[in-house]
């Protein structure tokens, strides 16, 4: 099993900057894909960010140019940069993760999700 822990959330005026951190741990023998997702209200969950490992990073049109993914390997932890932030990007975001185990079999892992609220 693999666990993920998110933090970073939070309220912020529109403008404003966030950085969240997720962070993973358990049976990890690879992580190939790293990244971001979010819920607003009354929505359904959307790709935010995602990482390939030793790949580029692919964004939602609705954020490019404004959020950063980015990863530690090291750490297994991935970290979205969120500047320019408006009240359109509220919403709970969830990070998750894509394992490759020894038998090369694929499994998804998501965090419990932290509140992001931009105020305007």
């Amino acid at each position: 099993q693999v666990q993920l822990v998110e933090s970073g959330g939070g309220l912020v005026q529109a403008g404003g900057s966030l950085r969240l951190s997720c962070a993973a741990s358990g049976s990890i023998f690879s992580i190939n894909t790293m990244g971001w997702a979010r819920q607003a209200p009354g929505k359904q969950r959307a790709l935010v960010a995602t990482l390939i490992s030793g790949g580029s990073p692919n964004y939602a049109d609705s954020v490019k140019g404004r959020f950063t993914i980015s990863r530690d390997n090291a750490k297994n932890t991935v970290y979205l940069q969120m500047n320019s932030l408006k009240p359109e990007d509220t919403a709970v975001y969830y990070c998750f993760v894509l394992t490759v185990d020894t038998a090369q079999l694929s499994s998804y892992y998501w965090g419990q999700g932290t509140q992001v609220t931009v105020s305007s």
